[in-house]
């Protein structure tokens, strides 16, 4: 039987100014602005819808001084989808601006690496260097989701469905995963937090917060290697992603249609 296809977004919810040198382990000595968006993915099948990340809420904005545009459950009704039906939900990571809004899908099966479970609940939580991006409400209700039998875990790369593929990269967080997904222009390759902006990736310059700087630069070759091309790597966090895919029409906070190729800015 043939691979499913499916269509991809990434749903703009988010933004924060920040600097060129707030982005790079090393230094650029050519600082200046340097923004960040924050999305969530919908990837759709005719069979089949999977949210990847789940983005954070008002309150976490104002605590953490982030500018939200948009609740990321409710734009997904901007796509045709009830966020109170979908079933599968990938949590590529539990840093807040990833984890958050659990309780707004109330039918919802969380897959998430068990290594990250194992590092939010366990003594690394001690180092505030290290918790500073977890929001322990948000990893108190992924327990709860646990105790309710709502939570999938997976230990390693594994097949989510056809044409859905999980990738265990680490680096950023201890179980920090990629998503595979095979597109009608083939496998699109979602680095989340593996590679925040293109030029993380593209000048192995790792991003600074980061639980192991090795396994993070190994993650850049292994998105490489499950994409189809450069062209098919979608960073977690760059504000260019809205700048070089086709955007749905109708939409005025962004969603890039990334099943589409890049490059053909007319609106869909």
């Amino acid at each position: 039987m043939s691979t499913p296809q499916y269509e991809v977004y990434a749903i703009r919810y988010a933004s924060l100014a920040r600097q060129r040198s707030e982005n790079f382990i090393q230094r650029d000595p050519h600082d200046g602005p340097m923004p960040m968006d924050f999305f969530v993915w919908l990837l759709r099948s005719a069979e089949r819808t999977v949210l990847i990340d789940t983005g954070f809420n008002a309150a976490t904005a104002a605590a953490r001084n982030r500018k939200l545009l948009r609740c990321p459950i409710e734009a997904l009704r901007g796509l045709d989808v009830d966020p109170a039906k979908i079933e599968d939900i990938v949590l590529t990571h539990l840093h807040y601006d990833h984890a958050g809004n659990l309780a707004k899908l109330p039918q919802a099966r969380f897959h998430v690496q068990e290594q990250e479970v194992d590092y939010v609940t366990g003594r690394c939580m001690g180092f505030g260097a290290l918790r500073h991006a977890y929001s322990v409400e948000d990893v108190v209700e992924l327990v709860r989701k646990v105790y309710a039998d709502r939570v999938a875990f997976h230990n390693g790369n594994a097949d989510l469905a056809p044409g859905v593929q999980l990738m265990l990269i680490g680096g950023h967080t201890r179980g920090l995963q990629a998503v595979r997904v095979f597109t009608a222009r083939g496998w699109v390759v979602l680095a989340a937090d593996a590679s925040h902006y293109y030029e993380n990736m593209e000048r192995r310059q790792p991003f600074p917060i980061v639980y192991n700087v090795a396994d993070m630069l190994a993650g850049y070759g292994k998105l490489a290697a499950a994409a189809d091309s450069a062209a098919h790597i979608v960073p977690g966090h760059d504000p260019e992603v809205l700048q070089r895919y086709p955007l749905l029409r109708g939409d005025h906070v962004g969603i890039a249609c990334l099943h589409q190729h890049p490059g053909n800015r007319n609106s869909t």
